[in-house]
């Protein structure tokens, strides 16, 4: 019998979840649906510091869901990010949020302007 002091969550689900409700987490992986994508595209392309793009991007990267390609042929030096296997396998989790939110979600004025 499990107390109600222990949690009944799967330890697997509520990693993901700690790792998916970090803020900007779900907006960067939606941004490399699109493909890869150099680190200044991204920071252009959300309203996120790049110091915590950087720190974002590394924990994604470290989890083996964003993979990190350094191109030294090029001066300087390019860097692009793009979805591993284990990233795009979040595809239709992230497309079904954002078709959810569409039908869902109401922007007050504040949110809109």
């Amino acid at each position: 019998m499990i107390s109600m002091k222990q949690s009944s969550l799967c330890p697997k689900f509520e990693k993901a979840m700690h790792l998916l409700s970090k803020r900007w987490t779900g907006l960067i992986l939606h941004q490399l649906l699109l493909g890869p994508q150099r680190f200044c595209s991204i920071e252009v392309a959300l309203p996120i510091s790049g110091r915590l793009l950087s720190e974002r991007l590394k924990d994604l990267e470290k989890e083996g869901l964003v993979h990190r390609e350094v191109y030294t042929d090029s001066a300087p030096v390019r860097v692009e990010y793009s979805l591993t296997d284990k990233g795009r396998a979040l595809e239709p989790i992230i497309k079904g949020i954002e078709k959810w939110a569409q039908e869902w979600i109401e922007l007050d004025q504040k949110t809109v302007n």
